[in-house]
């Protein structure tokens, strides 16, 4: 079965496939909805835009079966909460959830400023098709179909987005890490990841889906 992309606010994305969903971040700038109906959860780092309690904890209270797969530093601020049901992972790892295929990629988060302490971040491919890096501009050692791209941090600026795309060499990316993104900008993001990334480049608006 075909692997259906719904785009959710920010950072968090929604899979679809056999009749099961997939959750990555569903974080504080996103829909507070965003985990409800998930059969399993991913969350790449603590950072509030990408995990947020509140949201997990309506996914799971919503599914009793549903589970949450995360790096040590957020399990353990939630493994009390939802006993039995948040796993830890990490770079290396493979497993499977509600049905898709998963590895894990990447240990650190980008550089913010160097005054900063680096945390760790995650980042996960589903299915050997989709790679969803978090805050990081981490390149898997697999080939990627469908990168979803972050396109705006405090982090990164947009050549480094770009030669983020041309590295990995997907198919297509997709935009995620957007909600700071002005309108007036993402014209001038759009034309130029499209045109020397070097993949599809696509730009998809909160609720809007695309089958991978």
């Amino acid at each position: 079965m075909s692997l259906k992309l719904t785009k959710k606010s920010h950072a968090c994305v929604r899979l679809h496939k056999d009749g099961r969903t997939l959750v990555i971040d569903p974080g504080a700038f996103s829909e507070r909805d965003a985990a409800v109906g998930a059969d399993a959860i991913l969350v790449t780092h603590e950072h509030p835009d990408h995990f947020d309690e509140e949201r997990l904890r309506a996914g799971l209270e919503a599914n009793p079966g549903a589970e949450i797969w995360t790096l040590r530093s957020v399990a353990g601020k939630i493994s009390a909460a939802f006993p039995g049901r948040v796993h830890t992972v990490g770079h290396g790892d493979a497993f499977e959830a509600a049905g898709f295929d998963l590895q894990v990629h990447g240990e650190l988060h980008a550089v913010i400023h160097p005054d900063i302490p680096r945390i760790t971040n995650i980042g996960f491919l589903v299915d050997g098709l989709l790679f969803h890096p978090g805050d990081a501009l981490t390149v898997p050692d697999h080939p990627v179909d469908t990168l979803m791209l972050p396109v705006m941090a405090p982090w990164n600026k947009i050549s480094e987005v770009i030669e983020y795309v041309r590295e990995v060499k997907p198919r297509r990316a997709i935009d995620i890490h957007d909600a700071l993104l002005t309108d007036l900008a993402r014209p001038i993001y759009d034309s130029q990841i499209g045109s020397l990334g070097g993949a599809e480049h696509t730009r998809l608006t909160p609720g809007d889906s695309t089958q991978l």
